[in-house]
């Protein structure tokens, strides 16, 4: 049977920490905060499960262009909101020195919820990550994309990384969100699936059993959108550069429509075993970039600059179609300005080297952040 083509629509999603001007420690976003915000963006801004976050979400874009253009006016109102109480959002997966045990739960029945389910796993979700929805509308075409995608999840995850650092310590991972989400259930790679039905009959188990009240709770890192016909690919740390994640929301939409494509043509892109990806998956948690990532065709580890060349290359038709070709390939400026995670524990031993202490190099790490917040926007 002939589907129409999807339409291959974006929304961006990201989560943002808020910081005191002048501790640079984490603050709960008072009343104030939210109702200012929600005055400039309505629907585009939501509080999150802590008071020290929030979240903003573009609306449908039809190019990453567009996508942009939205994305960079919610952080410009976040910032705004933000600076009118003294205080700075920052685009980090962790907080470098901030203590989750101090932290406040939102008053929400949502968010009590999860806690009263997750219990003590709840209490460390002091994370932030970036989600990039793409506009696929068949639902089996969404489940057959959806087994193949997981292969790339490892290459933007590396991409991303923004989380060195949990509470005060430099933890050797370029992404330690990861580390902390993944001890929530119905995490990490998603399952395959033969079909749509086979998904829908499994998240159904689940809703029945009165485990879950629907598939939003189902948090893998690329999934079938419960609320829109998307897929949502969620494995990404968030970029404090606007740049960096419009690079990587361009590569998704790009990557999506390259799989698509193929399938068209009665071809696929190789499903590997699931142990074969999640060792390249902790592999991009552990190192980011610096250590490359396995070519499962030659059996061998690759330089990331290698791998992302490829990609690019095999991006590039499908993202001179969709428009976003220079977007694709200023992911090379990824690999030049080095990831979050290299540049915050940059900042932190040039500090440390300059005679800062470990408190002060940790806040100097904190305002590196707030600058790249505002850059470009």
């Amino acid at each position: 049977m002939k589907h129409d083509a999807p339409s291959f629509t974006l929304g961006v999603e990201e989560e943002y920490l808020i910081v005191d001007v002048e501790t640079l420690d984490l603050v709960a976003a008072p009343d104030a905060l939210m109702d200012n915000c929600i005055d400039k963006l309505g629907g585009k801004v939501s509080p999150e499960f802590l008071r020290c976050q929030i979240e903003v979400g573009t609306g449908v874009c039809a190019t990453v262009a567009e996508a942009r253009e939205d994305l960079a006016h919610l952080r410009r109102s976040v910032k705004q909101a933000c600076n009118e109480f003294g205080l700075e959002p920052i685009a980090a997966s962790t907080h470098p020195f901030a203590a989750w045990q101090k932290q406040r739960f939102t008053d929400k029945e949502r968010y009590q919820a999860l806690e009263k389910d997750l219990a003590g796993v709840a209490r460390r979700m002091l994370i932030c990550g970036m989600h990039v929805h793409v506009g696929i509308d068949d639902d089996d075409l969404r489940i057959d994309l959806l087994n193949q995608f997981s292969y790339f999840l490892p290459h933007l995850l590396a991409l991303s990384t923004s989380s060195p650092f949990w509470e005060g310590r430099e933890t050797g991972l370029h992404s330690y969100r990861l580390t902390v989400f993944d001890n929530l259930p119905r995490t990490g790679l998603p399952p395959v699936f033969s079909s749509f039905s086979e998904y829908d009959r499994s998240i159904q188990t689940i809703i029945g059993a009165d485990i879950v009240e629907d598939a939003s709770k189902m948090w893998w890192d690329v999934r079938p959108s419960a609320r829109f016909p998307t897929l949502e690919s969620r494995i990404c740390d968030v970029s404090p550069k606007i740049s960096h994640a419009i690079a990587i929301t361009a590569l998704t939409q790009s990557i999506f429509r390259m799989l698509y494509e193929l399938r068209r043509k009665n071809q696929r892109w190789r499903l590997y075993e699931r142990f074969l990806i999640e060792e390249n998956r902790w592999r991009a948690q552990r190192y980011g970039l610096s250590k490359g990532l396995i070519d499962f065709g030659i059996g061998q580890i690759v330089p990331f600059e290698e791998i992302l060349e490829e990609i690019i290359d095999l991006a590039t038709p499908y993202a001179s179609e969709l428009g976003c070709l220079n977007e694709v390939q200023s992911a090379r400026n990824i690999l030049k300005d080095g990831t979050s995670s290299q540049r915050q524990v940059s900042v932190f031993e040039k500090a440390a080297e300059a005679g800062a202490d470990k408190e002060e190099a940790l806040k100097e790490v904190v305002r590196s952040l707030v600058t790249e917040f505002g850059q470009d926007l």
